[in-house]
């Protein structure tokens, strides 16, 4: 039997899915300059990463016998992933991408725990596959903001 815990977690994960694919987007029109090129076109590609998971977050909560929250249950949390009022600071952008992978990585880690505890083998295993995209994500991203600090 999955835990109230568990579903909480999904259901956090589900919503912090959707909000950064609307902060990613959000962010991929808004920067402008030569620089900031390569942020945007890894934003847009990470979208439909993120989409996927929030799909799969879904379905499992489905199949747990939940549901994933509507917008009326929603609520912002990315404060340092919001658009630049710089069309230009892309670094701000970056350290955005770097708070919100670091909070995912800990929502999923912790969803890995509560899983393992409640004996859920498939929301542990969809926990571990989904900690391993956004560690990649949070790689790929400090790696950008080297490259801006060292510049």
């Amino acid at each position: 039997m999955t835990s109230d815990r568990v579903i909480d977690l999904l259901r956090k994960a589900y919503s912090d899915e959707i909000e950064t694919v609307m902060n990613y987007q959000t962010n991929a029109i808004v920067l402008d300059g030569v620089r900031a090129e390569e942020i945007k076109e890894s934003l847009k590609q990470d979208i439909q990463e993120e989409l996927g998971h929030a799909e799969q977050i879904g379905q499992r909560l489905k199949q747990l016998d939940a549901r994933p929250p509507g917008s009326a249950e929603f609520t912002a949390r990315q404060d340092s992933l919001q658009p630049p009022e710089d069309s230009t600071d892309v670094l701000s952008v970056i350290r955005g991408v770097l708070d919100a992978e670091e909070d995912a990585i800990e929502t999923y880690r912790s969803l890995v725990d509560a899983a393992e505890e409640a004996g859920d083998p498939v929301t542990e295993d969809l926990a571990v596959t989904v900690l391993a995209d956004e560690e990649a994500h949070r790689t790929e991203f400090r790696g950008f903001e080297k490259e801006y600090r060292d510049e």
